[in-house]
């Protein structure tokens, strides 16, 4: 069975974002989701892999055997605008995205650039219906 890569590690995140962040807006960014999140999740930021932030963590496990750990929160401020980590595929998150501002969507990711360009009530909402989802199903968005 192949190994997890995002795995959590023991690099510092601020140190993290102070060496790999090269825009101003975008540390800035990336404090404020910090805080936030530690505010919804309970839980203090960890590195997951080399470039993920992440908030608490639950353990998956699928039919196929594979199993493993990842953060029920988390972001990564990437070179060219930044990944969400905070949508379930639920009725209720697609219907909080309509008002969430401006962004594009992967399958279970949310991409912006800047966090002005957001909604924060929507975002915490979001946050807030993933953690139950994860608490409840103990799988990602990315399996539905």
């Amino acid at each position: 069975m192949a190994k997890n890569k995002t795995t959590e590690t023991e690099v510092n995140v601020f140190d993290f974002i102070e060496s790999y962040v090269d825009n101003d807006q975008k540390k800035a960014d990336s404090y404020r989701l910090i805080e936030l999140m530690s505010e919804w999740s309970g839980f203090e930021p960890k590195m997951w892999g080399p470039t993920i932030i992440g908030f608490g963590s639950y353990h998956y496990k699928y039919a196929s055997g594979h199993e493993g750990d990842a953060p029920l929160l988390g972001f990564s401020p990437r070179k060219t605008q930044f990944s969400l980590y905070i949508y379930s595929k639920t009725e209720k998150s697609d219907t909080l995205l309509t008002d969430l501002g401006k962004f594009k969507m992967g399958k279970a990711c949310i991409y912006f650039k800047k966090l002005a360009d957001l909604n924060i009530s929507i975002v915490e909402k979001l946050s807030m219906e993933t953690i139950a989802y994860l608490n409840e199903n103990r799988e990602c968005a990315c399996r539905n």
